[in-house]
């Protein structure tokens, strides 16, 4: 279903917005989807991208988790 919309938001959210959509690869429209549907507000939505986004330059960079880190945590959640 198609709502026609035609509001004004202040300049301040608009940036906020966009930036998320240029950082995310998503559009503005997407970016407010997500938070009508999801609960996700602007300011979870810039931290998730961020923490995304570091996590690439991590990786880009040769930074993982070794072998044991990994069985470290999947340990944590195994029965004794």
């Amino acid at each position: 279903m198609t709502v026609p919309h035609d509001f004004t938001l202040p300049s301040s959210l608009r940036t906020r917005i966009e930036t998320i959509a240029a950082k995310s690869g998503q559009s503005p429209a997407a970016v407010i989807a997500d938070a009508l549907e999801n609960g996700h507000s602007l300011d979870w939505q810039e931290q998730f991208v961020d923490h995304v986004l570091a996590g690439i330059a991590d990786a880009d960079r040769g930074n993982f988790a070794s072998a044991e880190d990994i069985d470290r945590v999947l340990n944590r959640y195994r029965p004794s």
